[in-house]
Order: structure tokens, then C-alpha cells, then sequence
């Protein structure tokens, strides 16, 4: 695709891009771990000591977490909703009796006003027992109508609507559309104001709307009127309603069913002439995207941490086979290669939690920049969680390929192995698919570069544009490129008080380096053209994720092993993580100076043009069967 090519009636790669681009935060205004790392520098300090949730906030969330556990025992059958399909009324019932519905609202408006860290370990803890309930929970929590309310709704709107969504009216979020994902410039949904000015006329569809068929309120996304410049251009803008299911012209067009989390609720909704209230647009026109930004920036926390609950029942699961499962006279955990998975599934799940924690209590502790922590975190959990999900079905063997419900008829424990795989798959593609994170964490971590020679890398940028940006880079790197020559990490002596982790972190020190280097080695050389160089930049992406949760292992560890239990056996497992995380990084940076990556893409294109459409050949073809008018 070109720069000038686009979908039919939709937007241009340049318009798509410049609407994205106006939509991310501009500025960082507080310090974050992760970018000081893609620009060389080890900053443990602000991870270091492990941030930890204060007493009176874990003593309300603990209050709570003992109301939790015996309602999910005795109300929530993972197994019964994932076969029907269905959250049962009672649960939903007993769910919002017990608040669960207002975690996060404060307690003014009726909710229970906990912490992000306290949220994300209710959610954990509902995951690992039924992804499809915590999948009802967050995508109202966490993405839906009260994150966005609380950070951008007037009070007016925070009296209106916060103290129903407490009382467990449900809501959801519809940005998604046919044409439009993560790419929102093609939106077709469309919001006009009345002739009147009193209410905006809401017309269009939205696709995979997760608790859009029950919801009571949603956060619509909608094209408003563009802004006309001075100069008679015209700029595309996106904005967000608080939208009431209840309204005329809403319309549930269909409930859609996928391979796993089959019990949620998500579906495609349709809006038809729906009068919206003036006073219901959420923050300012033309802001929604950055809304949704902003609200992802930490919503996209949670995601991690349901993947570490799932992680913790795999880890047991397979813990637990292995000691028990006989082969050959020993128990199969004796057998190297097995032995070798379940060291994989504990020590990265170590690295797992500590990044997931992270997040959520840099947010409660407040003065960071999450949103590379967040992506990152969104990132590696998902990618090693749906990873470790097939270890952990690898070492069950038959049994985690046969249902909960086949495995009790017969006489077994029925372990929700196929289940869990199923439920994992998803969560590469949800709230922005591996792909879209890559190209999302590149950007930010780049900025520093193109905030000093974006110009230059620019082949559009005027005369006057290249000569300031010339400036401002020579400023930059002239002070930035010497200090990735040497480092802490060349001293033996450095980082002692990590002890055994020591070296480990020195290690990280050097590679934060390297990787800066890397990137500015990649700059020089493909320059403008380094954004179409995607598979580059996602092993960028994916050292410096590698690096944080490195980081965010040892330093987790160390708190650990400080702690009152003085225990050893934190250090061990990040230890562990460590020495197989640098076995991916080493083939990561091995791979950015050696790879195939034009002829594949090359090759790529010849494919999909159908030049080796003869390969499909001797089977008969789905696409044909499916399309042919019957």
C-alpha cells in the first residue's frame, strides 16, 4: 500500500495515520520506566523498591475478595456457562447485589471507590475462575461508561449516570466497526446536531460491542462534523456519547458467538435516528479518540492481569499432573522436557505478575506515564500467556484436549485445559491486537527521535522545517549517542545489591543500551522508511518488553526476598526468567541485522495477488462453497 492508496470510501494511509497521530498524547510530562529505557538508560529507580499497595487499601479489597470467593464457588460455574452460553440472571443478580459492578466508582456516587491494584486483583481473581464473567466485569470497568466518565464527564454527567452504573446497570463500549478497528479514520458512524442544537441525531453500526446486548449505557463513537482549518481544509474528528440502550433507534442487530468466551455478550448494535441529548457528548467535540486513548492507557491493565489468573490455574494444573501422571516408572515431571515446561510456565508467570502489579500501583501511586508500562504489560502477558496455555495442554496431553464435561463423565478431575485455550486465544486480538501494540509502543518509543528529526525523516517537511529539525537533532544526539557507549553495566561491582540477580541487571543494563543503538542504527539507515518496516520494529518493541519485565522480575524479587519471610525463592524464579529472557533477546538483536524480511514481504504480495493460487489447488475450496448463491 502507498502513502496515496485506500480502502473504497474510506481514508487514505496518510489520513489514517494523521487522525491516529492527533489522537496520542503529545507530551511526557512524567517519567516512565519504559521509554528512559528504549533510550538507553536503566532508570531501577522508579521501579525500585517494588511499589506496594497501602495497608488500608489491601484491607478493604482483602473485605471484599472474602464476600467474592464463596459467591464464585457457589454461583458461578465456569463449565455450565461456557456450554449454554449464558451468564445465569443470579449471577449477574448476585453480582451486582455484592457491588462488583461498582469496583472502581467512588464512593460518592454509591460505588466502592477501590484502587486500580485492588480492581485488578478482583478481576484476577474472577478470571481464573470464569474468563466469560470477568470478561462481563471488566468490559464494564475497565473500558466502558465509568473509566471514561470519571476522567472526562462533567458533574452533571457523574450525578446522572455513575450511581446507576454502581447499582449494576451494565455498560460497554462501541468503537469497532465493519471497516474500522484499531483504525478509526474510516468510522462511518456518524453523529449531526439537530437544527435546533438540542440533541445530536446518531446514525450508524458497531461491531464486536462486548456487552453490547445487555448494556444499559454505552460510549459511542461517532464522526462529527469536521473542523474547518483557516485555510478551508477540513479535519476528520471523532467524538464520544453516553448513549441509553433504552432510547429510540437503538437496535441489538445480532448477538455474535465465537471459539472460546462463549458466554459473552457481544454483538453488533445499530443506531438509527437515535436522539442523543446535547449534554450527553463526553469530554469536548473532536475528542473521542484521545478519550479512548486515555482511557486504555490504564483499562488495558486489566487484561494482563486476567491472563496471570488463567496463568496461575494453568501453572497448577500442569504442576500438579506432572507430579501424579506416571510414565516409563516415574511420574512424567521427572522427564527433562516436561520438568522444562513447568519452569517455563512458573518463572514466566513470576515475570507475568510483576508487570501486571506494576502498572496498576505506578497508577495508584501516581506521578508516572503508564502508557508504555500498560501496552508492554498488554503485550508480553498475552503473547506468553496464549504460549504457556499450549505448554500447559501439552503436558496434559489427551486430557487437555478433551472437555471438562467428558473428563468428570468418565471418572477424571475435570481440569478446564481446552477450555482455558480457547478463553487465552482472543487475548492477542482484543484492545489492540499484537500487531497494533507493536506499531503502538514503536511510536511511543520513538518519540524522542522525532520530536528532535522528525523533519528530517520527513521527505515532505519544507526547507525551513529540515534546517530547525537539523538543530534540534545535532543538540540531541550529540548529547544522547555518548552516554550508550559506556555504562553501569560494564561494572562488575554494579548493581551488588540485587545479589544473585546482579549480573542480571547489569545485563539489562547493557542491552537497554544496545537497543538504543540499534534503534538509531535503524533510523539511519532506512530514515522516513522505517515505519514500513514493521517486522523490524516489532523486534524492537519485543527486546524492550523482554528488558521491562526483565527489570520488573528483579525488582519484584528483591521486595520479595527483603520482605519479612526473608525467602530465597523469588530470587529463583526470576533468576530463571532472566536466563531464558536473554536467550530471546539475543536472537531478537541477532535477527535485526539478519533477516528476510524484504524478499518474504515481496513474496508476500505475490501470494496474495494469487500467483501461487496453484498451491491451494486439489481441495475444494471454502471461499467458492461459501460464496456460491445456493
Amino acid at each position: 500500500m502507498t502513502s496515496e492508496t485506500k480502502q473504497p470510501g474510506g481514508a487514505s494511509e496518510a489520513e489514517a495515520r494523521a487522525v491516529a497521530e492527533a489522537a496520542r498524547e503529545q507530551t511526557w510530562e512524567k517519567p516512565s520506566f519504559s521509554k528512559e529505557l528504549f533510550l538507553g538508560r536503566l532508570r531501577m529507580d522508579l521501579i525500585d523498591p517494588f511499589p506496594v499497595e497501602p495497608a488500608a487499601a489491601r484491607a478493604e479489597c482483602d473485605a471484599f475478595l472474602e464476600k467474592l470467593k464463596p459467591f464464585l464457588v457457589a454461583k458461578v460455574d465456569g463449565e455450565r456457562i461456557d456450554r449454554e452460553g449464558e451468564v445465569p440472571a443470579d449471577v449477574i443478580a448476585g453480582l451486582k447485589e455484592i457491588g462488583a459492578f461498582g469496583l472502581t466508582i467512588p464512593k460518592e456516587y454509591g460505588g466502592l471507590g477501590l484502587t486500580k491494584s485492588s480492581y485488578n486483583r478482583i478481576i484476577e481473581m474472577v478470571a481464573a475462575h470464569c474468563a466469560n464473567t470477568a470478561t462481563l466485569l471488566s468490559a464494564h470497568q475497565s473500558i466502558g461508561v465509568p473509566q471514561p466518565l470519571k476522567l472526562f464527564g462533567t458533574d452533571e454527567q457523574k450525578k446522572r449516570y455513575l450511581p446507576r452504573l454502581a447499582r449494576g446497570e451494565i455498560s460497554a463500549f462501541a468503537l469497532t466497526e465493519h471497516g474500522a478497528g484499531s483504525d478509526p479514520a474510516n468510522m462511518t458512524t456518524r453523529a449531526e446536531l439537530s437544527a435546533d442544537g438540542s440533541h445530536w441525531i446518531l446514525n450508524g453500526e458497531k461491531l464486536w460491542c462486548t456487552n453490547g446486548t445487555i448494556a444499559d449505557l454505552l460510549v459511542v463513537m461517532a464522526q462529527t462534523p469536521p473542523k474547518v482549518a483557516p485555510d478551508g481544509s477540513q479535519k476528520k474528528q471523532i467524538s464520544a456519547f453516553i448513549v441509553e440502550r433504552s432510547w429510540p433507534g437503538v437496535e441489538v442487530a445480532h448477538r455474535c458467538h465465537f471459539s472460546g468466551l462463549r458466554g459473552i455478550y457481544n454483538g453488533v448494535l445499530r443506531f438509527k435516528d437515535v436522539k442523543v441529548p446535547r449534554e450527553n457528548l463526553l469530554w469536548k467535540e473532536g475528542a473521542g479518540l484521545k478519550l479512548a486513548l486515555v482511557t486504555l492507557n490504564t483499562g488495558r491493565l486489566t487484561l494482563p492481569s486476567c491472563v496471570v489468573g488463567g496463568m496461575k490455574q494453568a501453572l497448577s494444573m500442569a504442576r500438579r499432573f506432572a507430579a501424579t501422571r506416571f510414565q516409563w516408572g516415574v511420574t512424567i515431571g521427572k522427564h527433562d522436557e516436561v520438568a522444562g515446561k513447568i519452569t517455563d510456565l512458573a518463572s514466566t508467570l513470576f515475570a507475568m505478575q510483576a508487570l501486571a502489579d506494576l502498572g496498576c500501583l505506578l497508577v495508584d501511586q501516581g506521578g508516572h506515564d503508564v502508557r508504555l508500562e500498560a501496552a508492554i504489560a498488554k503485550l508480553f502477558n498475552t503473547e506468553h500467556g496464549v504460549r504457556l496455555a499450549g505448554e500447559c495442554f501439552q503436558v496434559r496431553g489427551g486430557r487437555g484436549y478433551e472437555t471438562e464435561q467428558s473428563l468428570k463423565a468418565r471418572g477424571e478431575i475435570p481440569y478446564p485445559v481446552e477450555r482455558l485455550l480457547r478463553d487465552f486465544r482472543i487475548n492477542t486480538v482484543v484492545e489492540g491486537s499484537t500487531q497494533v501494540m507493536h506499531l503502538f509502543i514503536a511510536r511511543e518509543a520513538l518519540d524522542a527521535h522525532v520530536t528532535a528529526a522528525g523533519a528530517l525523516l520527513d521527505p515532505k517537511s519544507s526547507f525551513g522545517a529540515k534546517a530547525k529539525s537539523f538543530w534540534n537533532a545535532t543538540k540531541f544526539y550529540a548529547g544522547w549517542v555518548p552516554k550508550l557507549l559506556v555504562g553501569a553495566g560494564m561494572n562488575p561491582m554494579a548493581y551488588a545489591e540485587y545479589g544473585a540477580l546482579a549480573g542480571h541487571v547489569r545485563w539489562i543494563e547493557r542491552s537497554a543500551r544496545r537497543l538504543a543503538r540499534a534503534i538509531f542504527a535503524c533510523m539511519m539507515r532506512h530514515t522516513a522508511k522505517l515505519e514500513r518496516r514493521q517486522r523490524l520494529l516489532a523486534r524492537v518493541v519485543d527486546i524492550g518488553a523482554e528488558l521491562t519485565a526483565m527489570a520488573a522480575a528483579c525488582a519484584r524479587a528483591r521486595t520479595i526476598a527483603n520482605g519479612p519471610e526473608r525467602s530465597s525463592k523469588a530470587i529463583d524464579l526470576a533468576s530463571s526468567f532472566c536466563r531464558a529472557a536473554r536467550r530471546r533477546v539475543d536472537e531478537l538483536f541477532r535477527q535485526l541485522g539478519s533477516n528476510d524480511d524484504v524478499a518474504s514481504y515481496q513474496l508476500a504480495q505475490s501470494i496474495v495477488a494469487g500467483d501461487h493460487a496453484w498451491l491451494e489447488q486439489g481441495v475444494l475450496d471454502c471461499h467458492e462453497l461459501l460464496t456460491k448463491p445456493k
